[in-house]
């Protein structure tokens, strides 16, 4: 007798091996059609599968908005992509095609061209006959000898080398659609039917075999899938809404910053970017000193030693820029985070538990040697400004102080704009330091201080850091895109590997907890997603050039100087144009580059001290004093937290 357990609790017996299908039909016909996969005891498998032991089972059903199903879907997809590139172009040989966010790629080796955007569509005909055929997928598990003859006799020498990095004793599987076959782990739904109509191939990019730039290069072809055409709509239009917004492109109309081959993955912050970073700096810097923070700077280069014994280096070794010091033959590296050398100023001097919690923060210049094709302009760089700071308290003190870290977190982000904020609980991962008792230690603290605080959080497993749990804060933009910003990490690990320590009231020396915790995660990172999330269009306290004073005549440009010369002596960022231009020109500049105001002067403004506003994106005017423009300027152009 076999017993399946429903995730409402119930139970089904069956005399003999029993499919999810076979599940699926015995609740109902309707909940078959909608099926997938299945989940037996928390592990995905095919519906047409058998389950020859007890378990517990839960069906993915492709109407449920699941990502799960979507994930399936998604895969289905990549491999009915593979088959139609291989029957249009043949000699393409596949390599892996997973299911990423929001999509799917596939990684194919072609000597004979490159894919173009016909390509894609006639790609795109193409699966849409094989979706037509509905062709099953078919799950077959063979010996590693049977799978490397199979790929190497079709050429496939990408396939035959993933065989080749299996672990020994894996079992190998591989999928077949009609007369196409691939190597793959599953699930996959019932046919290649299942995907439906709801994709859209959307573009091509280069990629090197296994991220290695000395293997080949290969064609990876982008594509999305969803469970209806209304989803796939609205996600093609927020694409289109990410494109408009590209910080790349933003940056430039603006002219903040560039970047170049010369100094590969750094920024060059240009005079406007460099106004919106301080303005950003300086924010935070008030919004720390207010919290009980205390500001440090600690070393950028640091001897290799400090870096193994606090794990960093065997974690993060391939990541570290490194020198060597010829006097001596020591290593030195740039560092990558903050924490080691926060743990040596924590070392300095005797340490009272009455001076605890010690709040320490920095805006620490860091590096590491993201691979080429992972740069993606301010976004993701080498050389980037953590907002980081650690937090050195008792066991006791966890509780409050997450629970101040996440007050302050959401009021900041708010000032930013943001106001969807979801929080992930990630666990400890499969390589880590620390004992499995010091890692439930770490949690159990977590878990009991988020819940203190109340906020709702979805668990993230295995994705914690080296050295303990962390809380990652997911903020959600203008368009909805989610973008991963802060964390506060427990650590009960490294004080105990730099041999941090404090005199309790016992007069014993015990271990700090050591909390580390970022809001804006990385500056260079988090002011791309503001471009991004405002299309540029800042509102006046952010903007890094708030007015422009445009004149209409030559006559005016004295009367312009003043009104610049006043509006900057008053603390604002505003500039002149008295360029000879007509000033419908002047004004469509401005407005491409994103200047929230524009102050028009002439013969009449000259004589009655006074100017035209316009406000971006606004048809309409105002004529006003130049007092009374001062003032409103001032109002809208303080900080969050400077007004009153």
């Amino acid at each position: 007798m076999l017993r399946i357990t429903l995730p409402d609790g119930a139970h089904q017996d069956y005399d003999t091996p029993v499919t999810g299908m076979e599940i699926a039909r015995s609740i109902s016909p309707g909940l078959a059609k909608k099926a997938l996969a299945i989940e037996v005891d928390g592990q995905e498998q095919d519906l047409n599968r058998p389950i020859e032991r007890d378990a517990r089972v839960s069906l993915i059903l492709r109407d449920q908005a699941d990502p799960k199903a979507l994930t399936i879907l998604r895969h289905d997809c990549a491999h009915v992509l593979a088959e139609a590139v291989q029957a249009l172009y043949p000699g393409t040989q596949v390599s892996i095609g997973p299911p990423i966010e929001a999509g799917f790629y596939y990684d194919f080796y072609r000597q004979d061209g490159v894919f173009t955007p016909d390509d894609l569509l006639r790609i795109e005909a193409k699966m849409r006959e094989i979706i037509a055929r509905g062709d099953a997928f078919e799950r077959q598990e063979v010996s590693r000898d049977a799978a490397r003859t199979l790929f190497a006799d079709k050429g496939e020498r990408f396939k035959v080398e993933l065989i080749d990095d299996l672990p020994a004793g894996e079992a190998i599987t591989l999928y077949r659609q009609g007369d196409w076959i691939d190597l793959c782990r599953g699930p996959h739904a019932p046919s290649t039917a299942y995907v439906g109509k709801a994709f859209k191939l959307t573009h091509v990019s280069g990629a090197y075999w296994r991220g290695d730039s000395n293997r080949e290069q290969m064609q990876r072809i982008y594509g999305t899938a969803w469970e209806s055409k209304a989803q796939l709509d609205a996600h093609l239009t927020r694409l289109e809404e990410a494109e408009k917004r590209d910080h790349r492109k933003i940056g430039r109309a603006m002219d903040l910053f560039h970047i170049q081959e010369e100094a590969v993955g750094s920024i060059f912050w240009h005079p406007k970017g460099w106004a919106l970073y301080r303005t950003v700096e300086s924010y935070m810097r008030r919004r720390l000193e207010k919290s009980g923070y205390q500001e440090v700077k600690s070393p950028q280069l640091i001897d290799r030693k400090l870096w193994e014994a606090s794990g960093h280096w065997d974690k993060f070794r391939e990541e570290m820029f490194t020198t060597h010091d010829d006097g001596d033959a020591r290593i030195l590296a740039l560092k990558p985070m903050n924490c080691p050398g926060h743990v040596q100023i924590f070392r300095q001097g005797l340490k009272s538990y009455r001076e605890l919690p010690l709040r320490l923060a920095e805006f620490g210049a860091c590096h590491r040697n993201e691979p080429s094709g992972a740069l993606h302009g301010i976004m993701r760089v080498r050389a980037f400004t953590q907002d980081d700071a650690h937090i050195f308290c008792t066991p006791e003190q966890i509780n409050s102080e997450v629970e101040a870290f996440c007050t302050l977190l959401l009021d900041v982000y708010a000032d930013f704009g943001f106001d969807k904020v979801a929080v992930k609980f990630s666990d400890r991962p499969e390589v880590r330091a620390g004992s499995d008792s010091t890692w439930d230690n770490a949690e159990a603290a977590l878990r009991d201080a988020i819940d203190a605080v109340g906020l709702s959080y979805s668990v993230n497993p295995g994705e914690g850091a080296f050295y303990g749990p962390k809380l990652e804060f997911v903020l959600q933009d203008a368009i909805g895109r989610e973008w991963q910003c802060g964390t506060m990490q427990v650590d009960f690990v490294l004080p105990e590997q730099l041999e941090a320590s404090y005199i309790d009231s016992q007069s014993q020396r015990q271990r700090p907890v050591m909390l580390h915790r970022a809001i804006l995660g990385s500056f260079e990172r988090f002011l791309g997603i503001l471009i991004e999330h405002y299309a540029g269009l800042f509102p006046l306290w952010l903007a890094p050039t708030q007015a422009i004073v445009a004149t209409v005549v030559s006559d005016a440009n004295p009367y312009a100087e003043e009104v610049v010369a006043r509006l900057t002596a008053a603390g604002l960022r505003v500039e002149g144009d008295t360029r000879n231009e007509k000033i419908s020109y002047k004004i469509r500049e401005h407005v491409e580059a994103r200047v929230p105001l524009i102050l028009v002067v002439g013969r009449q403004e000259a004589e009655q001290g006074s100017v035209t506003l316009r406000r971006l994106g606004e048809k309409a005017q105002q004529l006003l004093s130049l007092d009374a423009v001062e003032a409103l300027m001032r109002t809208e152009a303080q900080p969050p937290d400077l007004r009153p």
